[in-house]
């Protein structure tokens, strides 16, 4: 089901995008007021059951959390059920594709000291940038983590927990994520 309607929820918030935007299923997709969250040309953002047989557990979700947040997601990227969840930023490079039910997270959700969190201190919560280059793939249940940076031609394997700057062809796998192999040039 394409879900062009949904594009004016998107403008409402001051989300843009380029050229042919293709939704399947329903995302919820949120810029908070004063926030960035710009989506590149011939992206595909895919939020139903069906929509890819991996097995997508929820729509994709894609949020600017902070007026100074900013996600900035290239041209050519493919999305399946995904998380992208800023405080800070998130840069996705061109032709990436994010697997199914793979989360991208610049920030701690909540912060790590105890007064902090019984304050509910969101000042405290600890944020880092994340980018990730271009023509990269990320397996479905993947974690990227704050502060991670991918080089272009990055492979992420399935179920890694990523966190850490990572060279361009690099594979990455595990949890913790390690390089486990070069792709050729």
């Amino acid at each position: 089901m394409n879900s062009n309607w949904y594009k004016l929820a998107m403008k409402a918030t001051k989300v843009t995008y380029g050229k042919r935007l293709l939704l399947k299923g329903v995302p919820l997709i949120y810029n908070q007021k004063g926030a960035t969250l710009r989506i590149g040309d011939d992206c595909i953002i895919k939020s139903s059951f069906l929509s890819n047989l991996v097995g997508l557990y929820s729509r994709t979700i894609i949020v600017t959390r902070t007026p100074e947040a900013e996600i900035v997601i290239g041209d050519h990227v493919g999305i399946s059920g995904a998380t992208i969840y800023a405080r800070k930023s998130i840069r996705i490079g061109n032709h990436t594709n994010i697997g199914g039910n793979t989360k991208i997270l610049d920030n701690d959700f909540h912060p790590l000291e105890i007064e902090a969190r019984l304050q509910d201190d969101k000042s405290k919560i600890g944020t880092k940038a994340i980018v990730i280059g271009n023509n990269c793939l990320i397996g479905c249940n993947s974690i990227i983590l704050k502060g991670t940076v991918l080089g272009d031609g990055c492979v992420v394997g399935a179920g890694a927990v990523v966190c850490g700057t990572f060279e361009a062809n690099s594979v990455i796998a595990g949890n913790p994520a390690r390089v486990i192999r070069k792709l050729e040039q």
